[in-house]
């Protein structure tokens, strides 16, 4: 088995190559670790790509940087059976990991080495893919207000996301396209933001689909109609909680749908996100891939009711 440690400078407010490679110095399988750095946007990709073509045998990665990191490492190892991939969170936003309960348990190299491997569904948007979630509207404003602002040092760390929602809140309350699920149109027209989401949180706070599995097959579609800005605010604090599926007051606001199929058709300024990066398209059709990648869980955490263990490991 070969593990492979991709680490991104850039990742976060601050680089934290040291850390990383000081916790695998700590480990009992340091000799083991090949390191790679990547050099710039996409440069993860490219490499897992040349490194699966090069072994034969079972590889593993583990992505040392944000969601961002972790969705090109996965980009590059999606077409490869014998590649897995695995993730050291230490970037701005570290979302994905939350699903299986934060941070925390990811930042030990021996348990990451003795993970198992899990099948997880990925979102594909074209020829992208990715593993978290894919939104649009106002949380795309967001995105890229934080994008402009990450290198000012008086707009670094949360700064910039809550510059971003200042942004959104002034520009971005309405957003016009198409939405279908599985043939159902459930948005011809505006909506304030829309997520298609296979893991659980989005924007580092919120927990925007929390009945949502990474291996079931399905994706959780959760729209937010247009609304005042002071509705919005009473939205908020359910939907950093999870909770916005299950209040009455909000069913109004709310077209929830769960679905494999998902068509989206905006107009000429349109984008969205995938795993925080800005996709410039008018139109996408976005699917679930069930069971594309083998997912790195480490040693420790309970994945009882979330995961089926790959056949490798059964």
């Amino acid at each position: 088995m070969e593990h492979v440690f991709i680490i991104n400078p850039a990742a976060g407010a601050v680089d934290s190559t040291h850390a990383v490679l000081e916790a695998i110095a700590k480990s009992n399988y340091a000799a083991e670790c090949e390191i790679y750095y990547t050099r710039g946007r996409g440069d993860a990709t490219v490499f897992v790509t040349s490194r699966c073509m090069k072994s034969s045998g079972p590889i593993r990665f583990y992505a040392c940087g944000g969601d961002g990191t972790l969705n090109e490492v996965v980009n590059g190892a999606v077409n490869f059976p014998n590649a897995s991939v695995g993730c050291y969170p230490c970037g701005r936003d570290n979302d994905f990991v939350k699903y299986y309960g934060g941070a925390g348990g990811f930042l030990n190299i021996d348990d990451q080495i003795n993970g198992e491997e899990y099948p997880i569904d990925l979102i594909r948007a074209g020829n992208k893919y990715c593993i978290n979630v894919c939104d649009f509207g106002f949380d795309t404003t967001v995105v890229r207000t934080v994008e402009k602002m990450r290198h000012k040092k008086i707009f670094s760390g949360r700064r910039s996301f809550f510059a971003g929602v200042v942004k959104a809140l002034i520009a971005s309350m309405q957003t016009s396209c198409r939405v279908s699920v599985d043939g159902e149109v459930i948005c011809s027209g505006e909506l304030l933001l829309c997520t298609i989401a296979n893991g659980n949180y989005v924007g580092n706070a919120f927990k925007c689909a929390p009945r949502s599995k990474n291996n079931d097959g399905l994706l959780d579609i959760c729209l937010v109609k247009p609304i005042s800005r002071v509705a919005l605010m009473s939205l908020m604090d359910n939907y950093i909680k999870g909770e916005h599926l299950d209040n009455p007051r909000l069913n109004k606001y709310i077209v929830y749908r769960r679905g494999r199929n998902i068509s989206v058709e905006g107009n000429g300024s349109f984008s969205y996100t995938l795993d925080g990066d800005i996709v410039g398209e008018n139109y996408s059709n976005i699917e679930v891939v069930e069971n594309a990648i083998n997912f790195i869980v480490p040693r420790g955490i309970s994945v009882e009711n979330i995961c089926i263990p790959c056949a490798a490991n059964q």
